[in-house]
């Protein structure tokens, strides 16, 4: 199969041997492809390799005989975002979220055009825990893995005051009001629930909940073995709790 003037997001990229990368794009028409790029770290090739490292948006001919496509030519399509600190974060985890669920080989062009949102929502600095809200939430409704954020499992429209887990399998369920309030609290109230489904950003406290909520949801989905950007997100934390600096 040839890929002539693809259009792609670069996901991950990592050495492979001397002068080769190994990659994998988010493509619309073709899903998720791996990748292998080679001789592009001569200083020859140094506008090659740099349009080729993660959240870059490229056009690319390429070539597949196997697991892995052989890139033939590639072009930045524009300059990638360039971000620090928190955002920095935001974006290597939708770029490790993106590549554990999106499937190879699957055309995908609402996954595409939500990372192409997301990407441009961390371009313009917008909130970084909203941006990643949404994004979680168009992911999994690309993927088949959404919400009916209108009724509950039980078919009963969303009440904004009371509250509601997100079960991976079941849909939203309603939390009895005589719930501990730990699990009341891990709970987004169906106000967070309606401002997520209508993409207007809720109360700061109401987005707390979301982001316990969905992250449960993926992890489900993830599996075990979870994501590296959750366990350095959980280590920063703990170093700043304790009053460390992070490079204690």
């Amino acid at each position: 199969m040839r890929y002539a003037q693809e259009n792609a997001f670069v996901l991950h990229a990592r050495p492979w041997r001397e002068t080769s990368l190994l990659l994998e794009l988010l493509t619309a028409q073709h899903g998720r492809i791996g990748m292998l790029a080679r001789g592009v770290t001569g200083p020859r090739r140094q506008l090659l390799r740099a349009a080729l490292q993660p959240l870059q948006w490229i056009r690319f001919d390429a070539v597949q005989r196997g697991e892995l496509a052989q890139l033939a030519s590639a072009e930045a399509f524009d300059a990638a975002p360039r971000l620090v600190g928190d955002a920095a974060m935001a974006a290597f985890y939708l770029n490790e979220l993106t590549l554990r669920l999106a499937p190879r080989h699957d055309p995908q062009p609402d996954l595409f055009a939500a990372y192409a949102r997301a990407r441009e929502r961390l371009r313009a600095a917008d909130p970084l825990a909203w941006t990643l809200r949404r994004y979680e939430r168009d992911l999994l409704d690309a993927l088949g893995l959404g919400f009916d954020f209108s009724a509950d499992s039980d078919g009963v429209p969303i009440d904004p005051a009371a509250r509601y887990r997100l079960d991976p399998e079941h849909g939203l369920r309603r939390v009895l009001t005589d719930r501990g309030a730990a699990d009341r609290n891990d709970a987004p109230t169906g106000r967070a629930v309606l401002s997520l489904a209508g993409d207007e950003m809720p109360a700061q406290g109401d987005l707390a909940s979301l982001r316990r909520a969905m992250r449960r949801v993926l992890e489900h989905h993830v599996g075990p073995r979870g994501l590296t950007s959750w366990q350095m997100l959980g280590e920063l934390s703990r170093v700043v709790a304790s009053g460390q600096s992070p490079g204690n």
